[in-house]
């Protein structure tokens, strides 16, 4: 049972007679306001304890405004009335994962993304790491679905025909007396049930040529790296594939609940009437949850910059390579510590930083976090210079404050699931979450007569990629194709026929950086910078959308202002 005047005495100890702690629907509830945000991130820590449900943590920021949710400009009816079996809320890896878990069922399934496109959130702006989880508590929900999913990656890898590869993680120590915590490290990793092996210095030098750290580390050969975005997309595919229905641009606005469970949930674009709902809409799952009416946890977005390097980076590591932290990700640190990663694409990527901040959407790259995160990432691998970055991005995590994920079956709505607070390591868990929410799913749908798709198709074809193609296997797809031997975006080596292709697909969008995660067009040094008209041009004539008309992204972002030769002016 949670003493909730247990948690008010640590709160006046710590300096915040003030805030009020209450006791609801078994969570730990705080109400109050403070005048700096760190205050408020650390009276929801000191209310984590293991007897309750979770913390809501309502303290409000003195003078702070919360900004409204993004969301698409377009209000009409276009999906009014839809009655699908389930709901999923949120386009993301999780989210995709699930819906393609969900057609293995007889149900209709329709999801809900906010944005423009699938994978805009953090389902892109993370690091595409197959965790191998050494540094997650043993006991933890993270440490259960992570060990599944990564288990479950190669035949997914198969069955989606996105590449994976299984490169390992170098951890360096970076003093010498780490080197003694090595049988403790080995022993995490047996309860974790990850095999771990010691590294010394000349062994460290297969993976990290002229190491900055001379003291050795260790490796974990089971953790790998994918594309996230891709992903997330074949994942998507697949599941419109399999009869899942896909609406971008569609916000939730609201959700009915009669009390037991929920009725309705509206949308900019209409209202619909499922006989279940899935939340996963990561950065505001919480706020998802509320209207649902079974909010438990507090989402406190988490900033992390990342930096991405040109090809030739390469041949500074041949895996993940990190330093030596004591703190887990669960730890007061609240991170993993970043590290250099190889992508399956070529890039290094570099980060990520880790800084909490109180707005969901914010993704500005900060100048001194950015320089921080560089500073501390170069130590890894010396022979990394500043002029092989490329581009930088940022993205917010949804963490919650007892640092874990929210996978559950409501026990307060009775058509209500949740697949929240999906932080680091989400990627790698996506798939084994997806399983047990489909089961949960099913069961409140079909009751203990559950239903399968016996039609279900667990493959999916890439789009064919010349430049990745023996010259007798290119030649005879350009015989068949011949915009497949048209480059458009020479960094990548992306065709014509692969953008063309990108656009035809299921869950595909007119927008060119929707393309530019489909077929990496526009990913390399010059970013864009000579294929992106090109593109345009392909997107224009493909869809029957005016020049002009041709977005970057979602609403707003066209590219071009106006024709400015022959016609109106």
């Amino acid at each position: 049972m949670v003493d909730i005047k247990k948690i008010k005495r640590k709160l006046v100890k710590a300096g915040y007679p003030l805030i009020e702690a209450s006791l609801k629907n078994g969570s730990v509830v705080l109400s109050g306001e403070l005048e700096d945000y760190e205050g408020i991130l650390e009276c929801g820590t000191i209310a984590v304890c293991k007897e309750s449900r979770g913390v809501v943590n309502d303290i409000r920021l003195k003078g702070y405004a919360p900004e409204k949710m993004r969301i698409c400009p377009v209000e009409d009816k276009a999906y009014d009335g839809e009655s699908p079996d389930v709901l999923v809320i949120g386009g993301g890896i999780v989210g995709a994962a699930i819906a393609r878990e969900l057609t293995k069922y007889a149900l209709t399934v329709t999801v809900l993304e906010k944005e423009y496109d699938i994978a805009t959130g953090q389902s892109a702006r993370n690091d595409g790491m197959i965790h191998a989880g050494i540094d997650l508590k043993p006991s933890s929900i993270k440490v259960k679905y992570n060990a599944r999913g990564n288990a479950m990656y190669p035949r997914i890898s198969k069955e989606l025909d996105v590449p994976i590869e299984m490169c390992g993680q170098c951890v360096l120590y970076t003093k010498r007396w780490q080197k003694l915590l090595f049988p403790f490290i080995k022993a995490r990793g047996a309860k974790n049930n990850i095999p771990v092996e010691k590294l010394g210095p000349e062994e460290v030098k297969k993976y990290v040529p002229e190491p900055g750290i001379k003291y050795g580390g260790f490796m974990c050969p089971s953790a790998g790296i994918l594309s996230p975005y891709q992903m997330t997309v074949a994942f998507m595919e697949n599941a419109v594939n399999n009869g899942a229905v896909l609406h971008t641009d569609t916000a939730v606005t609201g959700i009915d609940n009669d009390g037991e469970k929920i009725t309705a949930v509206r949308t900019n674009r209409g209202t619909f009437y499922p006989k279940a709902v899935v939340n996963a809409a990561g950065i505001y799952s919480d706020v998802i949850a509320e209207w649902a009416g079974d909010r438990h946890f507090t989402i406190h977005p988490r900033r992390g910059v990342e930096a991405v390097l040109d090809k030739k980076a390469k041949k500074a590591t041949s895996a993940v390579i990190g330093k030596f932290v004591i703190k887990s990700s669960t730890g007061k640190g609240h991170t993993k510590g970043g590290g250099v990663i190889v992508t399956v694409d070529g890039n290094i990527l570099l980060g990520p930083s880790a800084k909490e901040t109180p707005e969901r959407e914010n993704e500005a790259t900060v100048p001194e976090e950015f320089e921080e995160m560089i500073a501390k990432q170069f130590k890894l691998a010396p022979k990394l210079k500043r002029s092989d970055i490329i581009t930088y991005f940022a993205g917010t995590r949804a963490a919650t404050y007892e640092e874990e994920f929210v996978v559950e079956k409501s026990p307060v709505v009775r058509n209500f699931v949740q697949a929240a607070g999906i932080q680091s390591p989400g990627v790698t868990a996506a798939p084994a979450i997806a399983e047990d929410v489909g089961k949960w799913v099913a069961e409140i749908v079909f009751g203990s007569d559950v239903k399968y798709n016996t039609n279900f198709d667990p493959i999916r074809k890439r789009i064919p990629k010349p430049s990745e193609m023996l010259p007798e296997e290119r030649k005879k797809l350009i015989a068949e194709d011949p915009d497949y031997g048209v480059v458009i975006c020479r960094c990548e080596e992306v065709t014509k026929g692969e953008i063309k292709e990108a656009l035809r697909r299921p869950a595909s969008v007119p927008a060119v950086d929707a393309v530019k995660r489909r077929v990496r067009a526009g990913m390399g040094r010059c970013q864009g910078g000579f294929c992106s008209p090109l593109v345009m041009k392909i997107i224009s004539e493909e869809c029957g959308i005016p020049l002009d008309k041709v977005r970057k992204k979602g609403a707003g972002s066209e590219i071009a202002f106006r024709y400015t030769k022959g016609g109106d002016r």
